[in-house]
């Protein structure tokens, strides 16, 4: 069966100071996050990646990222495309003032004519693991109705240079998610973590860190979606719509289910400047390991 993978890159360069984080070298060759998330995603199997970007950036892309991930995927007989996020591509009048696109969720949707088959998205600046995507990929293969999260653990998402907002998943005893609660400003705090407000947190919660594993008939339930934040936006200079909070409400409706993939994974990001030296140590560590080898895409193996 194929299976996609579509990942967010819209947002290059918007949210870290001083550089362009999704491109900043992090491997000991110059490798970026990217890189790693392509490698593991063919090693699991998925053999279509999208790249969701803006089209003001694709050139800048295209050189940095898309014509190398090109080459890389043809060894492997997979594909790569491209889907362009935009702030216009709605049937609506802009809103006077509003500067960006509309979200994760529009992110998606923006790749639709691509998501024929199951597919999985993941944010382009974040390092999840190779269990983790082929945990994802499996229970697509082997699930054709429900949706998937992979659900990391909390102590191993966090950063300590700053809080950092997660959505805190709540499991019910089959291990599907019966809530998602975006929380902000999550700290360390010895045994524990706190929150904004003062609210205490375990450290092996399981949270999501935008890793997900839909079916196609996802992406109707997603524009249809879309099309009601449009018509019911309470600010529309500012308001996204976002996969975790859009995903919550349909569980909360009962017209998904999502079952919770948990993954013992050690997420990496560079969400503060003061993050690369420890994600550099990071990835360091992975390679003394085995877990990639020093030519990093020689170890895979054409499906």
């Amino acid at each position: 069966m194929n299976t996609a993978l579509v990942i967010m890159a819209a947002g290059l360069g918007s949210r870290y100071e001083g550089g362009i984080k999704q491109i900043t070298p992090v491997g000991p060759s110059g490798e970026i996050i990217i890189d790693y998330s392509v490698h593991d995603a063919l090693k699991a199997g998925f053999n279509r990646i999208v790249f969701v970007i803006r089209k003001d950036i694709e050139q800048d892309f295209m050189e940095a990222i898309g014509h190398r991930m090109e080459t890389v995927a043809a060894k492997q007989g997979a594909e790569i495309c491209y889907a362009y996020q935009s702030l216009d591509a709605i049937d609506l009048p802009v809103p006077e003032g509003r500067t960006k696109p509309w979200g994760t969720g529009q992110a998606v949707l923006a790749a639709a004519k691509y998501l024929d088959m199951p597919y999985m998205v993941i944010n382009a600046d974040d390092y999840y693991g190779v269990d983790a995507f082929r945990t994802v990929h499996d229970f697509l293969l082997a699930n054709h109705e429900d949706q998937a999260v992979a659900g990391f653990i909390l102590k191993n998402t966090l950063s300590a240079n700053g809080g950092v907002t997660r959505g805190i998943i709540e499991v019910n005893d089959q291990g599907f998610v019966t809530d998602i609660a975006e929380t902000k400003d999550i700290r360390k705090d010895g045994d524990h973590a706190t929150a904004a407000g003062g609210k205490t947190l375990s450290l092996d919660a399981h949270v999501s860190m935008n890793m997900w594993g839909f079916q196609p008939a996802y992406t109707r339930l997603l524009q249809e979606g879309f099309d009601a934040f449009l018509h019911s936006m309470e600010n529309p200079l500012t308001d996204e719509f976002l996969l975790p909070i859009f995903t919550n409400k349909l569980i909360h409706e009962d017209k998904v289910k999502v079952k919770v993939l948990e993954s013992h994974d050690r997420w990496f990001g560079i969400t503060y400047k003061e993050d690369l030296p420890q994600v550099l140590r990071d990835f360091a560590a992975l390679y003394q390991q085995g877990i990639y080898e020093p030519d990093l895409y020689s170890d895979l193996k054409k499906q």
